[in-house]
């Protein structure tokens, strides 16, 4: 499956190498998920924080990756969809 919302995307580094929010106030997080449109890296739902999604609901940037080691999946939030990976944003993942 393809996702018009990651048609447009140009790869980005992370910003940090875990989540942004969680680092700044000293909470723990499960997984990681790479915003691919502007490199913010989140939690995961299963995080108390709940950061990648909330990223999402406040900036609208539609599509993330897993940010773990070896994973190499997309997640849109708006089509609720899993994606693979598109190999131009395989450098900016964790190998």
């Amino acid at each position: 499956m393809s996702c018009q919302h990651m048609i447009d995307l140009d790869p980005v580094p992370a910003r940090t190498e875990g989540c942004e929010e969680c680092l700044h106030r000293g909470m723990p997080w499960v997984h990681l998920r790479l915003c691919l449109t502007c490199g913010h890296v989140g939690c995961c739902d299963s995080s108390p924080g709940r950061h990648a999604t909330k990223h999402f609901h406040q900036q609208g940037h539609p599509v993330v990756a897993s940010f773990e080691p070896g994973e190499r999946w997309a997640w849109c939030y708006v089509d609720q969809a899993e994606l693979p990976v598109p190999a131009r944003f395989i450098p900016y993942l964790q190998p």
